[in-house]
């Protein structure tokens, strides 16, 4: 798949216009040409070509049909949360996008985010369950299960497209921007066709509400996810917090390197904080010079930045935690009682 953290800020922005801009036009021979290369391997993989496994658990990929970050790491520690509160031992496998490991790696709380990437050391941090990683999520799923045979269900933050591990729940996320012009790389942000979204399971959408864009026709079930987070927490010390309330009249800065940074900031300022927002790409590598602006004041920063900066911020920095929240479009069954549907049968009321 092509690496959307490489592409010019610019053409992303270009993908998020509904209509498809007149710039983008030279490059419709590659996108007709991706989208015959998406459906070549699927049809090898559907024909068995290309050869899937089983692991000896049920898998639930988290994943999306966008490049880039739709808000899959908040929805994964939430599912993680409802299965261990139900009785299920998760484990977590990820790609590790970032990360200088070649091959497989488990991940613990202090493992170094240079080498395991910036998610996968979150989400060891936060869900308290183990976390491998890998390319091959087969391979990273297996190492897993051996170290941790007590896990019965994994959950794959992200891994979509990964056809080589099979799945039994799928779960597609879109953020706010959803499906932006609805064609293919390189001319929009596409992976696949919106018509793979008749294969999932069930869309949510992060921070918008459901029925945005042309896959809100379709009969799937649809949620929408509120991430909720007003209290910080030191960026050297987790034991220390602060309210919203408590920055009011600083001088605040704003970073966020995420898949859309506008996410944090209009929650920073749902919070009723003024700042001066800098956005960076995601998943990127930051050195000391890039948080430069903020040594006369405070720097705000999400959790997935701070795996990455408590080494290189100079003066006072708060991170925003935050927690997903889960809201059905319908009164029909919660999100959780389809997931438990396909994992055990559990018949839905």
């Amino acid at each position: 798949m092509p690496d959307c953290h490489r592409i010019a800020p610019c053409l992303t922005r270009l993908w998020y216009r509904r209509q498809l801009a007149f710039s983008l036009l030279p490059l419709l021979p590659l996108s007709w040409l991706f989208r015959l290369m998406v459906w070549v391997r699927y049809a090898l993989y559907r024909c068995g070509v290309l050869r899937s496994y089983r692991l000896p658990v049920p898998v639930i990929v988290v994943g999306n049909l966008t490049v880039g970050g739709s808000g899959k790491t908040p929805l994964v520690l939430w599912l993680v949360d409802r299965l261990r509160e139900l009785g299920w031992r998760p484990g977590i496998v990820s790609r590790g996008y970032g990360g200088a490991a070649a091959g497989v790696q488990s991940v613990g709380v202090a493992s170094d985010v240079a080498v395991v990437g910036d998610e996968p050391l979150l989400l060891a941090r936060r869900a308290g369950v183990p976390v491998s990683t890998g390319r091959d999520r087969v391979a990273a799923g297996q190492a897993l299960l051996a170290g941790h045979p007590e896990c019965n269900v994994i959950v794959s933050d992200d891994g979509l497209q990964h056809y080589r591990l099979q799945r039994a729940v799928e779960i597609a996320v879109f953020d706010g921007r959803g499906p932006g012009n609805s064609r293919l790389l390189p001319v929009g942000p596409l992976r696949e066709p919106l018509r793979r979204l008749s294969r999932v399971t069930a869309v949510v959408w992060n921070s918008a509400p459901p029925g945005q864009g042309k896959e809100a026709g379709s009969d799937l079930p649809k949620f929408e996810m509120r991430l909720v987070g007003q209290r910080f927490h030191s960026l050297l010390d987790a034991r220390r917090f602060c309210a919203a309330e408590d920055l009011h009249g600083k001088r605040l800065f704003a970073m966020a390197g995420i898949g859309d940074p506008n996410r944090f900031f209009a929650h920073l300022k749902a919070l009723g904080l003024e700042f001066e927002a800098h956005a960076f790409p995601d998943h990127h590598e930051y050195k000391a010079a890039d948080l430069a602006f903020a040594r006369e004041g405070v720097l705000l920063m999400t959790e997935k930045d701070a795996v990455k900066c408590a080494a290189l911020a100079s003066g006072v920095a708060w991170v925003l935690p935050v927690e997903a929240q889960i809201v059905s479009a319908s009164s029909g069954p919660t999100l959780l009682d389809i997931i438990l549907e396909k994992l055990d049968g559990r018949a839905l009321a």
